[in-house]
């Protein structure tokens, strides 16, 4: 039996908002499935859609924590020796350098997660075309473009994980699921769910007739979602090493070169009920539970910068374990409830700056010049005075990103974007094995496994 079959068949929890606070209700797999599939109602679509967004943040915090350890961003120090010895392929004792499990928490914990919001997506879709006649096509549209913009995005996650090895795209019947298809394929599945989106979007009229939780909020209306579905395919396409589609699609996004960086849709959470808490938070100093700076990150920061100041800070006592240090811990997030991006204008900056980049015209760099400055002049520390050319400025931009979205996912994928997912850019912290006081080789993964069950 398939793992992906047995994932999309899991229990799935749908949730219902209340203001801030996301509540449980139904099982959409349980008694109540054959009715949400057949004649369904608005609240039973409406619970789908609150099922989906809040299952979205589920093990989105081991994503973090494994890619950015990876890329050497960070390390989660706690209980789990793996979160160390596994992800930087330490020595063991035989001398042998670990290799990534690929039936371990830091690899099913995401995947299995977002397989499950894309089994939700494929709910609503199909319980959306047998709808109750009380739902328009109009209606309808709203819930579909919803649902495969979605779709769309977890289907990117996936494929940041595990890259060339590549991904199901075909899970719609849950007894036969699709085989795996290329990278490539995988992008252009993505890039034709958030264009269908864009397309259902356009016909669903100015309201959605459901509610999304304030993470949504200026994002809630077909109109405004069409630039959260532009802005994901801005990503998509600047992954694809596509500048000039990914500058089309920040034309028709949020993207504001002089808005608020911080603005964007984010996940939200609380302490009600059974929702669930942001576990990227960290409480400072503690000696256990901890994500640890990289010590690079620190040394390598620009004077002044104040991101680093706002994102992380110095401990009390450096902290060592398994043979790694660190002086400074996170302080991405002040408390427990905090909202996390899913993408927010400053990005969309940086993607506006590397798609100038790599159309490497005159006029073009002049433009990539322009939106790093936006980023070093709120970051504190100046406009750029480096020399204007693709190679310097792609060292800059990856250098603005990697202190503008720290710990947020993105590392890992921007280094291996440019062949950087290696030795020759990535510093490696020593590790001195506390028993021998030797010290212990690494390895600089570029990708995670298939999963144990789909690798046949």
């Amino acid at each position: 039996m398939k793992n992906i079959k047995s994932i999309i068949n899991g229990l799935l929890v749908l949730l219902t908002v209340s203001a801030c606070n996301i509540d449980e209700r139904v099982d959409p797999n349980g008694a109540s499935l054959n009715s949400v599939l057949n004649n369904a109602s608005f609240t039973e679509l409406n619970n789908l859609v609150t099922g989906i967004e809040a299952r979205m943040r589920n093990g989105f915090d081991v994503y973090v924590t494994a890619t950015g350890t990876i890329a050497r961003e960070l390390y989660l120090f706690d209980a789990d020796p793996r979160n160390l010895t596994d992800l930087v392929g330490l020595e063991n004792d035989e001398g042998e350098n670990r290799v990534l499990d690929n039936n371990s928490f830091y690899l099913t914990s995401p995947y299995n997660n977002r397989y499950r919001v894309i089994k939700n997506c494929n709910i609503l879709l199909e319980a959306v075309g047998n709808a109750s006649v009380e739902v328009t096509e109009q209606d309808r549209n709203g819930y579909r473009g919803f649902a495969n913009t979605i779709k769309a995005y977890e289907l990117l996650l996936v494929l940041n994980l595990l890259d060339t090895n590549g991904i199901r795209v075909d899970t719609d019947d849950p007894d036969n699921v699709g085989d795996f298809v290329s990278k490539s394929e995988a992008f252009t599945e993505i890039v034709r769910l958030l264009d269908l989106a864009v397309t259902q979007l356009g016909q669903a009229g100015s309201e959605f007739s459901f509610a999304l939780t304030p993470g949504f909020e200026g994002f809630d209306a077909p109109r405004s979602f069409i630039e959260f579905n532009r802005a994901i395919k801005a990503r998509v396409e600047i992954y694809r090493n596509d500048p000039d589609a990914a500058l089309d699609a920040l034309n028709a996004s949020f993207f504001d070169i002089d808005g608020d960086l911080p603005t964007g849709p984010k996940h939200v959470f609380s302490t009600a009920g059974p929702d669930i808490l942001n576990n990227l938070f960290k409480i400072p100093q503690q000696s256990g539970d901890q994500i640890i700076v990289n010590n690079d990150f620190i040394s390598s920061a620009e004077p002044n910068d104040v991101r680093v100041a706002n994102k992380t800070t110095t401990r009390d006592d450096p902290v060592s374990l398994g043979g790694f240090s660190g002086t400074h811990e996170t302080r991405l997030y002040a408390s427990s409830t905090s909202p996390t991006d899913i993408i927010r204008n400053e990005e969309l900056i940086l993607i506006y700056a590397e798609a100038n980049i790599l159309l490497n015209t005159p006029e073009s760099l002049g433009e990539a010049v322009q939106a790093l400055n936006v980023i070093r002049t709120s970051a504190g520390i100046g406009s750029y005075s480096g020399t204007v050319d693709q190679t310097s400025l792609i060292n800059e931009m990856l250098h603005q990103r990697r202190y503008s979205l720290w710990a947020e996912g993105h590392r890992m994928v921007d280094l291996r974007r440019y062949d950087r997912l290696n030795v020759n850019f990535v510093v490696i912290d020593t590790n001195i094995d506390p028993d021998s006081g030797e010290e212990l080789s690494q390895v600089i993964f570029t990708e995670f496994p298939v999963p144990l069950a789909d690798d046949f």
